[in-house]
């Protein structure tokens, strides 16, 4: 979530509350290329047009394949849940599986297609998981559209859910800027 300055908001902004998980869609280049597979794109065409924006790296396989969301799964657990978690005990699949077909038949029948991720505390560790995931209309997550990008927190007291909406160089550079001055000044 590029501008989002997810490390920033705990503990200082919601003091004294306990995280039980998280779930979000976390990564851009994803989004963008199963919506574009969505309007008929093919997989290449759709990577071609998430690299034009901006959003894909040269070699897209770090986000294609979810090494891209693990890695963000386990900094979020181990920040914010306190599990000491290594990647390699994120379950991840990423979307280079999912046919043309199968994106597009499933938001034809009013679903569509996400790489989700997850993580949820058990006892003193934690399962977490980045998949492709079908998602109905009503969800919250199924209606990113494009670089858009959400994550929900479940916590003891309320749940908070954090939406960015297409964000810009701007967002990407002021979500760094917040996280480094957390660092510098704790």
């Amino acid at each position: 979530m590029d501008g989002v300055p997810i490390f920033s908001i705990f503990p200082m902004g919601l003091p004294a509350v306990e995280i039980r998980g998280f779930s979000g869609v976390l990564n851009s280049t994803t989004n963008v290329v199963l919506t574009e597979i969505e309007r008929g794109r093919s997989f290449d065409e759709a990577v071609r047009r998430a690299q034009a924006m901006g959003i894909a790296e040269t070699d897209p396989s770090a986000d294609i394949d979810g090494w891209d969301s693990a890695v963000k799964v386990a900094a979020l657990t181990i920040a914010l849940l306190s599990v000491p978690i290594r990647l390699d005990q994120v379950q991840r699949t990423g979307i280079r599986e999912l046919s043309e077909e199968k994106i597009r038949s499933a938001r034809t029948a009013g679903m569509r297609y996400k790489l989700v991720c997850r993580a949820e505390r058990r006892g003193d560790g934690a399962d977490c998981s980045v998949r492709p995931e079908l998602l109905l209309a009503s969800d919250p997550l199924a209606n990113l559209e494009g670089s858009s990008s959400a994550v929900r927190f479940d916590m003891d007291i309320f749940g908070l859910s954090l939406l960015e909406h297409n964000p810009g160089i701007e967002a990407t550079g002021y979500g760094l800027l917040a996280d480094f001055l957390r660092a510098v000044h704790p």
